[in-house]
């Protein structure tokens, strides 16, 4: 399924350093096999399809996958982009995805230290991206799947890295299966 539409940017966002109105293409693909959705905005008067800031700046598109189901039965998924070379606990809590669950209230996890695990995610696609564990996941998950890991050990890329990640919030307690 393909829904499109345009963006019409007034006036021009200063990240973008154009002088002149710039009209992009968003495009929402629906991955059947996946459940996730991909947002591509391309500039529709650029040869290449490439914008201007994504010849600028590098980035990893991130779908983050919630452990509940939406109404219609289909994972609630958040999109969100982020530079590398950061922790994804940090990139989570920048990008308002909820990382903690139910541990979510005041000393009740160990913001950021490594050491109590409720942090965890599983990394579904994008792994090659990712830092290897640390010592203290190692211990952590070490009765854990390998694709498991904790957002404040994880670094995901460098500064200059692009891709894309499928992340599912709170594994123990999502409630559907991927293939």
């Amino acid at each position: 399924m393909e829904i499109m539409g345009a963006l019409q940017l007034h006036p021009p966002l200063p990240l973008f350093k154009h002088t002149t109105t710039k009209s992009y293409k968003l495009s929402s693909k629906l991955s059947m096999s996946r459940g996730f959705h991909k947002l591509n905005a391309l500039e529709t008067n650029s040869p290449s399809g490439i914008t201007d800031l994504e010849e600028e700046l590098p980035s990893i598109d991130f779908a983050f996958v919630s452990p509940k189901l939406l109404p219609d039965g289909s994972p609630d998924v958040h999109i969100r982009s982020a530079v590398g070379g950061q922790k994804l606990r940090d990139i989570m809590l920048d990008g308002n995805i909820d990382l903690y669950g139910p541990y979510d209230i005041p000393l009740s996890n160990c913001a950021g230290g490594g050491t109590c695990g409720t942090c965890m995610v599983e990394v579904v696609e994008g792994k090659e991206l990712l830092s290897p564990r640390t010592d203290k996941e190692k211990e952590i998950l070490k009765r854990k799947p390998k694709t498991w890991r904790l957002a404040c050990q994880t670094v995901v890329g460098k500064p200059d890295s692009r891709g894309e990640l499928i992340i599912q919030q709170l594994p123990e307690w999502k409630a559907h299966e991927w293939e």
